[in-house]
């Protein structure tokens, strides 16, 4: 019978994939009621296939949303979820694992999204239904509330909706849907809209779901947005009451913007070399036309130094605007990140400028940083960063953040600038990152009231959140909510006042209980818990603001405590909770948490948003067996490490073949000399501090590389990194991590660890640094370098390493026991030589730059006389960026 309804079922569900996964349904379905959305994403699917298969359930919620539900449905077996603190969710969930069956589940970070995901393996036929519910309070920008619902259901639906319904009590002025799906879905969507109501439907059928008429991808994949307004009293105010709890929303647009003092201070390291600094420069020369002439402003690029456009605000006259625009024009991108140092700069010149009284009392002070990464140079620390700004500001201004990038630290700069009054926004780093940065200084670029504080009688208000602001700018809107005694209203009504430092009171009126409540009962699809939730989730994120800005760890806990308790009686995720899903037996438990990183593992100053052709990075070693087999990727990298050891990978024979060089201290070898390309890497030997075995052991100290079509080079040693160009000049030392950028030529530094060189497509060099204990008797700090086999050399490359470019005729054969019984002997036949070769070991220090890494190779006696051309002492050059001469 079992088999009979499973057949009879993967009929109903659509077979569209090679996987045979059907979606046999996707339905989205939210509800704003006045301000509120209420959003669920249910997806029903089947797996068709004959063997057990992993079904994902993959949904961006938007993030600051708060997830309230989950439930999932296995072949009728129903799963449900609770939120439990979070240590108590991981040791039930531990506990269940113990005991057999368990499935996990992640919640982590996606640029301004938040994944949640869950990935069930299922048995053939087996149905499954996913639900999902968020909530999340729609916010005000530009004069329009935005409401954005990811769908990306990843195939075609046999059903597919998206409902949206808008109950505002206040009015709609319009809803706006725009085609934000794409062209391919024009027409399809319907508003239906009436006085305080208004209803979206989106309900492609599978053939207008395809990408192209015999396509069996779907064409849904992106955001579905929803605009719109309300109407608003004269006053600029609307007081609602329900249920117990009180909204004010405020957001007056009949006052004139105040003046301003504005500082944008521009990240110029490394790392927003190309298309962010050319976006970031087109937007900075627009923004800078719209300031007005009553403003007053400055620039500061940084990256591990600090420089001022001017060195105190000037008056946004047509000439210091322009000005500033040729300045902004000839930034060129380099070195490291010192965050630090360049707020500290900035807030100097404002407090400097309010101390001499060149501030209007009614203007408003700000400062704009542009940043696409963590701080590098300077200091390290983000609660010290964090701490030094506040001091710093002191409530006077406030600071705003752009974060440009997928890998910025996007949470510090939402805690710098909560925690002084501002916001913050990622950017991302593509072609709209203009559009974005525009976008998003449109939204605080009109001051109208600051510092603006709301009074509600005791009487009858309590529990009151997000009662001071700073600040208002023209198209957002304040929201305060809080507990009321309804008893009490007489105390309410008329008499709710909003003072600002640069205004009069501005009464409000209150809206008639009755009639609200009447209104809200009356609507089936209206959430009679909306104040209250608003509430919740305003208070929530107040605390999470107010913890992050606590100056004792005491306080935080507190706060910490007061968090997980809204969280448990509201059922909501928070940092401080999980979501346990269980089924009715209690015998399979899944886990939604959050990771410890949410950035993907990133450590400060690793992963940073550098241009594609300069991903040179160390992977893990694996070991080939010798037989020819295709060679690991890992192993495929010439390098010279140690004393100095040469591994020469060769890609046709699939074999790693070495030899050492000892020479004396100070001669300088040639590695890679390529006249038809001008590439030239070459480097000097240090010596041991003494001998041993009657040997001195030497080293590579410095490397030098030069690019003589770019007219640039690069001086490595263990102490610095050096880019020369003519009489310009740049040094970056080991204890940094940054980059440097010039003529397309990426100079990339970890911290105590390695650089590496990128040349536009072409080129990659990798250089690690050894450090040895200061004291040791015999070892001295020194240089490896590696050097991919895939870099572009011409067919005249020549050097202890670029010869190998053109890779030679390989013959190893006759293999037979050496005087070691570890190290097998053979005989290599090549460059019409017989050589006698020894299998061994040498170290790889890519991975474990202390240790290293066993790497199997042949290893070549002699310092490889007979592999390499000539003598080794035929590749000594006289200085460090010399060419060499062919032997």
């Amino acid at each position: 019978q079992l088999k009979c309804y499973n057949e009879l079922y993967s009929h109903e569900y659509p077979v569209e994939d090679d996987d045979k996964i059907g979606l046999y349904s996707y339905k989205v379905q939210s509800t704003i009621t006045s301000r509120l959305a209420n959003t669920m994403i249910q997806a029903k699917m089947v797996n068709n296939a004959k063997r057990s298969q992993h079904i994902v359930f993959d949904v961006q919620v938007p993030k600051g949303a708060f997830i309230d539900n989950f439930t999932m449905d296995v072949n009728g077996i129903t799963f449900t979820s609770k939120i439990r603190e979070k240590s108590e969710a991981r040791k039930m969930y531990s506990q269940a694992k113990a005991k057999g069956k368990a499935a996990g589940i992640v919640r982590s970070n996606a640029l301004d999204m938040e994944n949640f995901q869950t990935e069930v393996n299922v048995p053939p036929g087996t149905r499954i239904q996913f639900e999902l519910h968020y909530h999340e309070m729609i916010r005000r920008k530009l004069s329009s509330y935005e409401h954005i619902i990811s769908v990306k259901p990843g195939r075609l639906a046999k059903h597919m909706e998206v409902d949206v319904r808008i109950i505002e009590p206040q009015g709609l002025r319009y809803v706006h849907v725009p085609n934000s799906l794409g062209d391919h879905f024009d027409g399809i969507t319907t508003i239906s809209k009436g006085e305080k109501k208004a209803h979206v439907s989106f309900k492609p059928t599978m053939a207008q779901q395809r990408k192209c008429p015999t396509c069996s991808s779907t064409a849904v994949d992106g955001n579905f947005v929803v605009q719109y307004d309300v109407n608003r009293e004269t006053t600029g105010g609307e007081l609602e009451i329900f249920n117990g709890y009180f909204i004010h929303f405020f957001a007056p647009e009949n006052l004139d913007p105040l003046p301003k003092n504005i500082l944008f201070v521009i990240d110029v390291s490394g790392s927003m070399w190309g298309l962010k600094m050319k976006q970031t420069i087109e937007a900075m020369k627009a923004i800078l036309s719209e300031l007005r002439a009553a403003d007053q402003f400055s620039l500061i690029d940084f990256n591990h130094n600090v420089r001022c456009w001017r060195n105190n605000l000037v008056s946004a006259t047509p000439a210091q605007v322009e000005d500033a625009k040729k300045y902004i024009q000839t930034i060129h991108p380099n070195g490291g990140t010192n965050i630090n140092e360049a707020l500290l700069r900035a807030t100097f010149i404002l407090n400097e400028a309010q101390n001499l009284g060149m501030l209007d009392p009614n203007s408003v002070s700000m400062i704009v940083l542009v940043s696409d990464g963590d701080p590098t140079v300077g200091e390290l620390k983000l609660t010290t960063i964090q701490k030094n700004v506040k001091q710093s500001i002191k409530d006077e201004f406030s600071l705003f953040c752009l974060g440009i990038g997928f890998d910025v630290d996007y949470d510090f700069l939402q805690r710098i600038a909560t925690d002084n009054r501002g916001m913050a926004q990622r950017i991302f780093g593509n072609q709209e990152t203009s559009a974005q940065m525009k976008n998003f200084y449109n939204q605080v670029s009109t001051p109208l009231l600051k510092k603006i504080q709301f009074n509600y009688p005791q009487e009858s208000v309590s529990d009151v959140t997000q009662s001071s602001f700073h600040n208002y700018f023209g198209g957002s809107e304040i929201v305060v909510a809080g507990k009321v005694d309804t008893e009490n209203l007489q105390h309410l009504e008329s008499v709710v006042t909003a003072t600002a430092a640069n205004a009069e009171l501005v009464m409000e009126t209150l809206r008639d209980v009755e009639e609200l409540d009447g209104f809200m009962k009356k609507d089936k699809y209206a959430d009679p818990d909306f104040t209250k939730k608003l509430w919740a989730y305003l208070t929530v994120n107040q605390m999470l603001a107010e913890r992050n800005t606590a100056p004792t760890a005491a306080l935080k806990r507190n706060i910490t405590k007061s968090i997980l308790q809204m969280s448990l009686d509201h059922h909501i995720v928070t940092p401080f909770t999980s979501m346990l899903i269980e089924n009715a037996e209690k015998d399979e438990i899944m886990l939604a948490d959050q990771p410890k990183d949410p950035r993907r593992g990133c450590c400060p100053g690793q992963c940073l948003s550098i241009p594609a052709w300069a991903n040179v990075t160390a992977v893990p070693v694996s070991f080939m067996p010798e037989q020819r087999s295709p060679p690991v990727s890992s192993l495929s990298i010439n390098r010279v490490d140690n004393d100095p050891h040469f591994i020469i990978y060769l890609p046709k024979s699939q074999r790693n073949i070495c030899f050492n060089i000892n020479s004396d201290p100070g001669k300088i070898l040639n590695l890679v000399s390529d006249p038809a390309t001008g590439v030239v890497v070459n480097g000097q030997l240090v010596g041991a501090k003494k001998t041993e075995n009657k040997k001195l052991n030497t080293y590579f100290g410095k490397i030098g590389f030069y690019f003589k079509n770019k007219g640039l080079k690069v001086e490595i040693t263990t102490g610095t990194i050096t880019l020369k160009d003519g009489s310009y000049g740049i040094t970056l030392t080991w204890s940094d991590t940054g980059h440097i950028i010039r003529k397309q030529l990426l100079i990339s530094v970890k911290k105590e660890s390695n650089v590496t060189i990128t040349v536009g497509e072409e080129m990659s060099f990798m250089v690690l640094l050894h450090r040895v204990w200061k004291n040791h008797p015999v070892n001295v700090d020194f240089l490896g370098i590696y050097i991919p086999p895939e870099n572009q050399f011409s067919p005249e490359a020549h050097g202890l390493i670029g010869q190998f470019a053109s890779e030679p005729e390989v013959y190893i054969h006759h293999q037979r026991p050496g005087q070691d019984p570890g190290k097998p002997q053979a005989t290599m036949e090549v460059k019409g030589n017989k050589l006698t070769v020894t299998r061994g070991l040498q170290k790889d220090y890519r991975t474990d730059r202390v240790l290293g890494t066993d790497v199997q190779c042949w290893f070549v006696h002699n310092s490889g006389k007979g592999f390499i051309d000539g003598h080794y002492k035929d590749y000594l050059v006289p200085h460090l960026y010399s060419f060499l001469k062919k032997p």
